[in-house]
């Protein structure tokens, strides 16, 4: 197999243009306009930057974006309650939780508190369990692995059989990123 050059950028502002129009219909047909709510808790320079472009880009897709920037002190328990909240509101259709989280508060236990149905980040432990499992299917998928898989499918690249190398084995991307491969039978 050659080297194939994938053009990333044409391929991300395909999905945002049917996202936008997905989002337009959804505005016309049925007066509601979705929400995003992020959750940053301290002041690290990259995860602001990357929350600034997830709001950015909410705000060019016609996507309500709600953003909840905590201070590095705040305890475990103003967090969960923060997602706690977000959960109830139907406003809220995604909460994504800025990771990493300071040493002092379990990131798990924030996770395992988003609702699966607004857990747009894919990382409650059932999506991931369920992206583990043959035959099931997460509800959401970790947006990174996810973007990959897209990229690979809309540059017509068989998974299929093919051998793939992953760098890295975070939670994050490395491994649900294994796990989509497998699936794709790679």
């Amino acid at each position: 197999m050659t080297a194939q050059l994938i053009d990333g950028t044409a391929i991300a502002n395909q999905v945002k243009e049917e996202i936008k129009e997905a989002v337009a219909r959804m505005q016309a047909e049925h007066n509601y306009t979705p929400g995003l709510a992020t959750v940053l808790v301290g002041e690290d320079p990259a995860s602001a930057t990357y929350v600034r472009m997830k709001h950015r880009n909410c705000e060019k897709l016609g996507i309500r974006s709600i953003s909840h920037v905590l201070p590095a002190d705040t305890s475990q328990e103003e967090v969960i309650k923060l997602v706690a909240s977000l959960n109830a509101d139907p406003e809220v259709n995604g909460i994504l939780v800025q990771l990493p989280l300071p040493k002092h508060i379990d990131e798990e236990a924030v996770l395992n508190t988003i609702d699966l149905e607004k857990d747009v980040d894919g990382f409650h432990p059932v999506n991931i369990g369920r992206l583990a499992m043959k035959g099931r299917d997460p509800l959401f998928i970790p947006c990174t692995p996810y973007g990959c898989m897209v990229l690979l499918e809309r540059s017509g690249i068989q998974t299929n059989g093919a051998d793939a190398v992953i760098v890295g084995r975070s939670n994050i991307v490395g491994l649900p990123m294994a796990m989509l491969l497998q699936k794709a039978n790679a």
